[in-house]
This record gives C-alpha cells, structure tokens and sequence, in this order.
C-alpha cells in the first residue's frame, strides 16, 4: 500500500523529513484536497531547502517538486518501464482523471529480475574511526571498558558504526586507539571480521584529530572519519556524492536540533527595562555530529603528534580560503551513545 508515502501540503517540513526516515521507498507524494496530487519530497529536496536557509516550520507545499512525472489510468507498462529506466525513477504514481493518486508503482515490482543489477556500486573508500578517548562521561562502564566497546543492544558501539558502513559496502577500516588499545584489539581478534582493520596507535591522547596526521600521505582521494561514540543513519553514498558534487574540502554531518523553551522569553535593554517578551518560543538549531568527509590533502594540515581537534581542522581549512560544507540529517537519524543520558535515550529508541 502507498498510504504511508502520502503527506498533506500543509504539513512542516521537519514533519516531513521524519516521514521520509520512517520509508523505506525515500519520497513521499504531496497532496492537496483529499488526494490530489501536488508533487513529489524527496530528502534531497528537504537538504536543499534547509542549506538554502529555508524555514523548517515551512509548508511541505513549497518544498516540493511540482512537475513530477506521473501516469493515468490506462498506462501501458512498456511506457513506465521506458521513463524509469531512461529518468532513473523509482517509483511513478498512476493519477485518476481527476489527478488523484490510485496507485503507485515502484521499480523493484516491475524489474524483478534486475533488482539486484540496479544497487549502487560500493563506497571505494576508507573509514577511520576515532576510538582513542577514555569515555569518562560513561564512567564507571569506561573504567572497565573502552568506549567503543561499551553495549548497543547485542553488539558493541564500534561494530554498530563499523556494520553500518559494511552494508554500503565498504571494508577497509582505521581506528585510532589509545585507552585500553589492546582491550579493543584482542576483541577483534576473537571476532574475525570479514573486513580489514588497521590501527593507529597514539601514543597519547591526540584529539579527535591528531592522530589523523599518521595517515597523511598515505591515503588518497577521499575519507570517512567518525567518532566512536555517534550512530548515524545516512545514506553514505548520498553524503559522499554531496561532498565530491560541492567540491567540499570538508563535509560535516549535522543533526536538526529542535528545542521549545517552556518559558516566557525576557528581552531588555540596557536599563534594564523590558524591550519585549516572546511566549514559549522554539529554536531550530544544525548541530555537529562528529561524522565527516575529507579530501585525504586537508591530514597534511594537521600538526604532528600534537593534540588537535578536527574542529580546529575546519578552522584551519576555512582561514585558508578552502570549502567546508554540511549535509543535514533529521535529529532522529543521529544516535548519541557519549553521555549517559544520550546512551540510555539511544538504548529506548533501538529497544
């Protein structure tokens, strides 16, 4: 049924994007007036109009595409199967004369046989995970256990973050350690994966960025880099050719924040007089996730067996003139196993 890919005009855009998360099929169709179709939402289009600055409390309406394709009642299969393969769609809603959606037909039912033949091609490129930190928020589980290896649901932290990238196909992994380094690799070492992990010792603590001075010179092209401590869940192959598309020297993921002050919100002036008050307002706010892509040239900024923080990278990149970018994930999509409150909050919504 194509009910859950419906989403009224009217309705926000943040609304929106969680419906998007919540689909496997990645759009949604707008309507109007009980089923009239308006256009078409995909996440692209909800990235788009938040970099352009657009309002996430804006209408679904003035997001969407509104020249989608469609077809009526009627259509031959030949014609749909022509425009999806030649447009690249993967779906088509079939419209009544009246322009309201009847059915929507999706390419995996069409192109049974060549299902597989249609998934992209593996992400051709490293992840690094930054594993080298006490975790002292999550004390007294760290005073035991590194961070990467504390419990997310049956498996630990780093092998959630590890798989997650494994499914886009990617095998060929760094994890910078320090604290309790062998912990980590002794572990691995019992589990066998089926990819290959190379370490990066640091002899001290270095940031979350210093050590990332070691690969210089022998990486090329592009990089994943992660904190060990963040489950995010993206489309890695949108978010690298977003990085590559803006020619970005770095790509930083970032989370919707949304926060409602249940307050009366005092403005004064310098006298201390009242200037005006807002009633319970709410902000909206792109936080860092600590979830980026790097051309493998910006590890030759990074100063050696220093300690040095990839935000002061992305400081360095932009005094030198180079582009630093974002790509917005909703605040459903990113996972926070750093503090204890963010680990539990991480543990309800997985349970």
């Amino acid at each position: 049924m194509f009910e859950s890919l419906l989403i009224d005009g009217q309705r926000k855009v943040l609304e929106a994007l969680h419906q998007l998360e919540e689909t496997r099929r990645k759009i949604l169709y707008v309507t109007v007036e009980e089923g009239r179709l308006l256009g078409t939402l995909t996440d692209g289009d909800v990235r788009r109009w938040i970099l352009g600055g657009g309002d996430l409390d804006g209408a679904v309406e003035a997001v969407c595409n509104r020249i989608p394709y469609s077809a009526r009642a009627g259509y031959r299969i030949a014609d749909i199967k022509s425009a999806m393969s030649s447009h690249k769609i993967n779906s088509v809603p079939v419209l009544d004369d009246a322009g309201n959606i009847i059915d929507v037909l999706f390419w995996d039912s069409l192109f049974q046989q060549d299902v597989q033949n249609r998934q992209r091609t593996s992400l051709d490129l490293p992840v690094v995970v930054m594993a080298g930190g006490k975790g002292t928020r999550l004390a007294p589980f760290t005073s035991v256990l590194p961070k990467p290896l504390i419990p997310v649901g049956e498996k630990t932290a780093i092998e959630v973050i590890l798989d997650s990238f494994v499914e886009c196909g990617v095998d060929d992994f760094y994890l910078s350690v320090n604290y309790k380094s062998k912990l980590i690799q002794a572990y691995f070492e019992e589990l066998a994966p089926p990819y290959r992990l190379n370490y990066v010792y640091e002899d001290k603590p270095l940031g979350t960025g210093g050590s990332l001075h070691t690969l210089a010179g022998e990486l090329e092209g592009d990089l994943i880099v992660t904190n060990c401590d963040v489950i995010v869940k993206a489309d890695y192959h949108d978010l690298v050719e977003h990085h590559r598309r803006e020619d970005n020297d770095i790509t930083m993921v970032v989370s919707l924040r949304h926060y409602d002050i249940p307050y009366g919100i005092c403005d004064i002036v310098d006298n201390g007089q009242l200037c005006a008050m807002r009633e319970k307002p709410h902000y909206n706010f792109l936080v860092n996730t600590g979830l980026y892509v790097l051309k493998s040239s910006m590890l030759e900024l990074i100063p050696e067996n220093q300690f040095y923080h990839l935000t002061e990278l992305i400081e360095d990149v932009k005094k030198r003139g180079g582009r630093v970018g974002v790509y917005p994930i909703s605040d459903k999509a990113w996972l926070d196993t750093g503090e204890w409150q963010q680990y539990c909050e991480t543990m309800a919504r997985l349970a």
